[in-house]
């Protein structure tokens, strides 16, 4: 299961402890980020069961945990993402893609001038 919107002061032991009031918790994953080290404000819950589960989402979703209101979902697979930032896949470009050149429209001029 997904459980948003967790305080990033948040332990996965209370992450367990909450979700054991439901069911038995197999694993409790609180993915930190690479730069600082932080949480992330989410975790990831495997219950022993899909009833266990089914039953922690309705249970609680909208309980209150450390000053905020956690969203419990089941957790689903994230889509495909591209590897370029907004330029339409890296590897699938067509044949007229010219990267731009680098820097600014005065330097290239500058650049073309002194090569003549």
């Amino acid at each position: 299961m997904f459980v948003g919107n967790l305080s990033f002061d948040t332990a996965s032991e209370q992450v367990q402890e909450l979700f054991a009031q439901v069911g038995e918790v197999v694993s409790v994953s609180i993915p930190t980020d690479r730069d600082n080290g932080r949480a992330r404000g989410f975790a990831f819950v495997e219950l022993a069961t899909p009833e266990q589960a089914a039953a922690a989402i309705e249970k609680l979703n909208g309980y209150e945990l450390g000053g905020r209101v956690l969203r419990v979902n089941e957790a689903s697979d994230r889509p495909p993402q591209s590897s370029s930032f907004g330029r339409g896949g890296g590897l699938g470009r067509s044949p007229s893609f010219r990267p731009r050149p680098k820097g600014s429209r005065r330097n290239i001029r500058a650049r073309k001038r002194s090569v003549w």
